[in-house]
């Protein structure tokens, strides 16, 4: 790769990605340093690192560290702009070893990797409807933690509760224990006294035990609206659901893959 047959030399990108400013490196095809330089991440940041990328020469590719968190606004710019862009999945460890920590000499050995084709990969792509259940999927997967550490607070606080507030609480169910305890109206001026700073935060979880509940909730009908469309013949199946919430169903990540694959082909 040295020539188009007008002379225009080809020329090979590589990024070093951050959350404020990215790094960025041209080499040409016989794999020479051209120059360095760092561009805001911004979509005019973007936009100045491909022109100043393509004043160099053709450039027929760029490798991108971390596409999927501080590179994923970038590598959607450059994928729309009709660039090949290929994933630099690890930095070299014995030429970090030897120079230590340089971020222009990290975008130069992602445009070194781009070029020779080594410890790259093809990056996911970051629009449609599988980043949409991506991100939800994410969102949901926190949002049951967070619901799961509510309900574990309250039980351990209803333990060691004074005893004739434990003894009201012991016998009921989770949801008909999360509802009597967000329905209480403690009264908030007492919250010195123990018994009342008690019904004050077990309402507080109780309230936000439910918020998470119905938050899921509609994350849930959001999800399930997605993967029917990105996969409704992988749903028709048996013992295949949404979500790993329960035992007899694949985990929503495996619908999402197969969706993925089945969006590329």
């Amino acid at each position: 790769m040295d020539n188009n047959e007008d002379g225009t030399r080809h020329v090979v990108g590589g990024v070093d990605t951050h959350k404020d400013l990215h790094v960025a490196a041209v080499v040409d095809g016989q794999d020479r340093v051209l120059g360095t330089a760092c561009f805001a991440t911004t979509r005019q940041g973007y936009r100045q690192m491909l022109v100043w990328m393509r004043s160099f020469g053709d450039l027929r590719r760029i490798g991108i560290e971390s596409t999927g968190s501080y590179g994923a606004g970038l590598l959607r710019f450059m994928q729309q702009a009709g660039i090949d862009v290929l994933e630099v999945t690890a930095p070299d460890k014995h030429d970090r070893r030897r120079r230590g920590k340089n971020d222009d000499l990290d975008a130069q050995n992602a445009a070194h990797a781009a070029l020779a084709g080594r410890r790259t990969v093809t990056p996911r792509s970051r629009d449609g409807m599988v980043e949409s259940l991506r991100v939800l999927m994410v969102c949901r997967k926190t949002a049951v933690a967070a619901r799961r550490v509510a309900i574990q607070i309250i039980q351990t606080t209803i333990v060691s509760a004074p005893d004739g507030l434990r003894d009201t609480l012991r016998s009921m169910t989770r949801m008909q224990l999360v509802r009597t305890l967000a329905a209480w109206r403690p009264d908030l001026t007492a919250y010195r006294e123990v018994e009342a700073a008690y019904r004050i935060s077990l309402k507080s979880l109780a309230r936000r035990y439910l918020e998470l509940h119905d938050e899921i909730a509609d994350l849930d009908a959001m999800i399930s609206a997605i993967v029917d469309e990105l996969a409704p013949e992988l749903i028709a199946r048996n013992s295949i659901g949404y979500s790993c919430s329960r035992p007899a169903t694949i985990p929503s990540a495996c619908v999402l893959r197969r969706a993925s694959r089945r969006c590329a082909v």
